[in-house]
């Protein structure tokens, strides 16, 4: 199968998100791609204020797109994340996986909020979004995908959580920032291809947004060894790979870290040894 990750510089204007995102995502469908991965929050970027009024469903403007391009092309698509309105509170930050028909295989809503200080700025989402309480896989082909959202990158009990599900690739669509992307964006993504043997699918913006966002870019699609199999490196485009399963079976077979886990050790209650 040919993926490709797909990377965007959104901001408040979502009409030109949205076209942008739409060419890009065929674009990738013209040169293979089976499966198709947009970043967090790619049909809107901004503040809190910004974000929460231009919240919406999943039968809004940004995933009945997204649906359209997935049954045009005949491809899967996993819709980044957009801002999702909640019956219970705050909105969510929610990504959808989609199938080639066009209809919805999964949807995950963030876990961890994004509450941190990098490169000056002070970030708190969960001020303005709420947290999602479960873990989610889909199917795209052969692939059994365990979805994350970005900052979710840096919990590999996540990532162990999705293996457990029988996952062989995960998708981080994210909005990594410069601060942190320079030292920390490889390497985890490496690292929870390498710990977990899988393919990693790792779409994020690039450059800058108001209200302070600076991104990173460099999305990336990682290997179950670890090696970087393309990567887009700045500017808006995309990158694609052939992904090779039988590359997760032999790497597992060879390197049975999977199989050695010890999970009984670690199980909650027991500590110590007791």
């Amino acid at each position: 199968m040919k993926a490709a990750v797909v990377q965007i510089n959104s901001g408040a204007d979502r009409s030109r998100n949205i076209g942008k995102a739409g060419s890009l995502v065929a674009a990738a469908a013209d040169e293979g791609a089976e499966l198709v991965v947009l970043p967090e929050k790619w049909s809107l970027l901004g503040d809190g204020a910004a974000l929460a009024e231009g919240a919406e469903s999943s039968e809004g403007e940004a995933v009945t797109a997204a649906r359209g391009w997935a049954r045009d092309l005949g491809i899967s698509l996993l819709a980044g994340s957009f801002t999702e309105t909640s019956e219970d509170g705050l909105p969510t930050n929610t990504s959808v996986l989609i199938s080639p028909d066009g209809g919805i295989a999964a949807e995950y809503r963030k876990l961890h909020m994004f509450d941190v200080e990098a490169g000056g700025v002070r970030y708190r989402e969960s001020e303005h979004e709420q947290a999602g309480g479960e873990i989610a896989t889909g199917d795209a082909g052969d692939l059994k995908i365990g979805l994350t959202i970005c900052y979710d990158l840096r919990f590999p009990e996540l990532f162990r959580a999705l293996l457990d599900r029988g996952v062989n690739a995960f998708t981080v669509p994210s909005a990594f920032t410069s601060a942190t992307g320079r030292d920390h964006w490889e390497p985890l993504l490496r690292a929870r291809a390498i710990e977990n043997q899988a393919f990693v699918l790792a779409a994020n913006q690039t450059g800058e947004a108001d209200p302070s966002y600076d991104s990173w870019g460099h999305s990336m699609i990682v290997g179950p060894w670890g090696e970087v199999l393309a990567e887009a490196g700045e500017g808006e485009g995309f990158a694609c790979a052939d992904l090779d399963l039988a590359e997760v079976e032999d790497v597992r077979r060879r390197l049975p870290a999977v199989e050695h886990r010890r999970a009984e050790i670690f199980r909650e209650g027991i500590v110590n040894g007791s």
